[in-house]
């Protein structure tokens, strides 16, 4: 069963942008001393210094993430056109560890196209798809391309990492120790959670009537 979301049209489906894009325009807002939103909070020496190391983790994953051949099996049996939007902002970590995960299963299948748009460019968007009543990033939404009505949607992290998070939320932990647990969490992880979750989501959606 599909949904029909009023907030998704074709003039916004045509304003997202491509993940070169979204990648070039990260940088280019970085170069200039700023991430991708005017939030002054999201604009912060520290943050910025996230962005940078979002940045660099992107390319390094972009270049050396190799899909698990049930994934890419997957991928290519999808028969029905698909668009993926993908709500991102280039001071989310968690947006730098899937995005090219993302941007790679596109790759391996003529039937989905992706598309990346700014969370807070987007509120009427985002305040669609929250998590838990939060704006969490990124948010995957499934939509078929003849009529735009949803299938189905991921993020904005992996299970386990997303159960990690809501604990150290309890606890009160700093932002900059929750962010150095989530990468070292990333970078055990290799991948696999978010490619396991989105093969099981490709999947279902595949099965999904038309």
């Amino acid at each position: 069963m599909s949904i029909d979301s009023p907030v998704i049209t074709p003039d916004l489906i045509a304003s997202a942008m491509t993940y070169d894009q979204y990648v070039a325009l990260s940088t280019e807002r970085f170069n200039e001393g700023r991430s991708t939103t005017i939030d002054p909070h999201y604009n912060t020496p520290e943050i910025l210094g996230y962005v940078k190391l979002n940045l660099h983790r992107m390319s390094r994953l972009h270049r050396l993430t190799t899909l698990e051949p049930e994934l890419r099996k997957a991928l290519a049996e999808v028969l029905e056109p698909w668009t993926w939007l993908v709500l991102t902002e280039s001071w989310c970590g968690d947006a730098a560890q899937s995005l090219p995960v993302i941007d790679l299963m596109a790759s391996e299948s003529p039937s989905i196209t992706v598309g990346y748009l700014l969370r807070d460019e987007n509120p009427a968007l985002m305040n669609a798809y929250l998590t838990n009543g939060g704006r969490s990033i990124p948010k995957l939404i499934c939509l078929r391309t003849r009529d735009l009505s949803e299938i189905g949607t991921w993020g904005p992290r992996p299970a386990g990492l997303q159960n990690l998070m809501i604990d150290w939320r309890t606890e009160k932990l700093p932002l900059s120790e929750a962010v150095e647990r989530a990468q070292r969490w990333y970078n055990d992880d290799h991948t696999q959670s978010v490619q396991a979750e989105l093969l099981t989501l490709v999947r279902g959606w595949s099965k999904i009537s038309v």
